[in-house]
């Protein structure tokens, strides 16, 4: 575990106070109680200020309440919370509709997380676990997400940057994965083929939220000893109407924005 940082400990210290009595405090009461110098909490304040996790009272003067980013935050925390228990029950939806394993997972970095996971009923499936990392570029869900990134943000994140593979069917090129993503991104839809697995090949599509974001991806995977074109049309219908169901789940209305 890596050092606790001092300055961030007391900023948290002093949003935290706020949490007690009306939710209203001086800068007074704020070194009262945590003990600190009145220079360290006047530039404290003044900063969480600046950030919009403290705002002053209109009508007490010299006193502070919290700020909307501290409301954006938490709300941010509960659409995760919402994303992930809502997504395990319609990846378990899918999952019993088509007997295969069915993942929803969102986007870090260059990297995907699965955030809800349903396995195959069969006795040959795919084994991965919720809470797992693979490489976006690597994956249907991954290349779904980075799909769904403005231009802009997706060049910042790809370019310069080494793109590993995970089997033989990896793109590793950026210049070869941006018309990859181009077409997944006119389509709303993503395959894999071996690229994440050599025996595995998946299909995924965007999951919204009320805004239209994509916030996540959902996939069917499927062993290569049971995909055909004909299954790959079937499990695509699939995970469309299941990433669909989700996005309503999560709020989403309508056709949404893309990115």
């Amino acid at each position: 575990m890596g050092r606790h940082v001092p300055a961030v400990t007391r900023a948290l210290d002093i949003l935290e106070l706020f949490l007690e009595g009306d939710g209203t405090l001086s800068a007074p009461d704020i070194t009262r109680k945590l003990g600190l110098p009145r220079t360290t909490v006047h530039e404290l304040v003044t900063t969480l200020a600046a950030r919009n996790y403290l705002v002053a009272v209109d009508e007490q003067p010299g006193r502070y309440r919290l700020g909307v980013r501290n409301h954006q935050l938490g709300s941010r925390y509960a659409e995760q919370l919402d994303l992930a228990a809502e997504g395990q029950r319609v990846a378990r939806e899918v999952a019993e509709s088509c007997g295969e394993t069915v993942h929803v997972a969102v986007l870090e970095d260059l990297d995907v997380i699965y955030i809800a996971k349903v396995d195959s009923t069969h006795a040959v499936r795919m084994v991965s676990a919720a809470g797992r990392k693979l490489p976006a570029h690597c994956t249907s869900v991954g290349k779904m997400l980075l799909a769904s990134l403005p231009e802009d943000e997706l060049r910042a994140r790809v370019d310069g940057r080494a793109l590993t593979g995970m089997t033989p069917h990896s793109i590793t090129d950026p210049q070869a994965l941006y018309p990859a993503l181009a077409g997944i991104r006119e389509r709303a839809l993503a395959t894999e083929h071996r690229e994440s697995n050599p025996d595995v090949s998946c299909v995924a599509a965007p999951v919204r939220d009320r805004t239209g974001r994509v916030v996540a991806a959902l996939s069917v995977s499927v062993p290569v000893i049971r995909w055909s074109e004909e299954r790959e049309k079937e499990l695509a219908e699939l995970a469309t109407r299941g990433a669909a169901d989700l996005s309503v789940r999560l709020g989403h209305r309508g056709s949404g924005r893309q990115g």
